[in-house]
């Protein structure tokens, strides 16, 4: 291989990338979201300036993702945080828990999101939407709601999904340090809502090293939405450099 065809590769291995360009089109990508209310200052240990925290809420997700170009299908689940930035709401992505390494690669290398990773379900359980999240052997999420109990509005279901999402995107250098080191934007894109609910929901967080979702603890379930969509995420954007200081 020359040395000016290197670049072209523009992921590893160079011989055949962990995962194709991006561009990627999300079909029939089904949310369970629970929007629960924790510790304020619990919040605000865990988000990084400049963003700031005003009400103590939280959205944990569960995503089952069956027709994905390029990435095929695969699940996700997390937890995302309230915050505003130069006065526009928006969520702090903390962690996702996946269970495909193309999706992990590719959202860790060409953006900035938070994903190791896990095992999460989302199955229709009876009359029940259950979502849980897996970390290795152990549970460490267990979501339920009513199932399509209440529609939810195309407009509202929207407005849901497509607040702007912040991440931290650190990248070290060979010396360990780090060598970007940014927080960056992004957004859906070209949504399509096919059905959404609302309905009664609960939440429970187990306590667990490697995946502490219940530092967050859940103190009141506020609301919960089913959303079925067509999309596609937006290119993320650096909004501040923490080494430019």
């Amino acid at each position: 291989m020359r040395e000016h065809d290197i670049p072209g590769a523009f992921a590893t291995p160079v011989d055949r990338p962990a995962y194709p360009p991006a561009g990627y089109r999300f079909t029939d990508r089904e949310y369970l979201n629970i929007t629960y209310r924790t510790d304020l200052d619990a919040l605000r240990r865990l988000v990084p300036e400049p963003l700031t925290v005003k009400e103590p809420l939280v959205r944990f997700e569960v995503m089952r993702m069956p027709d994905v170009s390029g990435l095929g299908s695969y699940s996700e689940s997390g937890q995302l945080i309230e915050v505003e930035h130069e006065g526009e709401r928006g969520e702090f992505s903390l962690a996702m828990y996946v269970d495909s390494v193309p999706a992990i690669s590719s959202g860790r290398e060409l953006s900035a999101y938070p994903k190791k990773g896990g095992s999460p379900r989302l199955h229709v359980d009876g009359d029940t939407l259950v979502g849980t999240l897996d970390y290795g052997t152990v549970r460490v999420a267990t979501a339920t709601m009513g199932y399509k109990h209440v529609p939810l509005a195309a407009e509202e279901a929207r407005a849901e999904l497509t607040l702007p999402t912040y991440m931290v995107k650190l990248v070290p250098g060979y010396d360990a340090r780090p060598r970007i080191c940014e927080l960056a934007r992004t957004r859906i894109t070209d949504i399509t809502v096919k059905s959404a609910f609302r309905g009664p929901a609960r939440l429970q967080l187990f306590a667990h090293a490697l995946a502490p979702l219940a530092d967050l603890p859940v103190h009141e379930v506020v609301s919960a939405s089913h959303i079925l969509t067509d999309l596609s995420l937006g290119q993320g954007e650096a909004v501040h450099d923490y080494l430019a200081g």
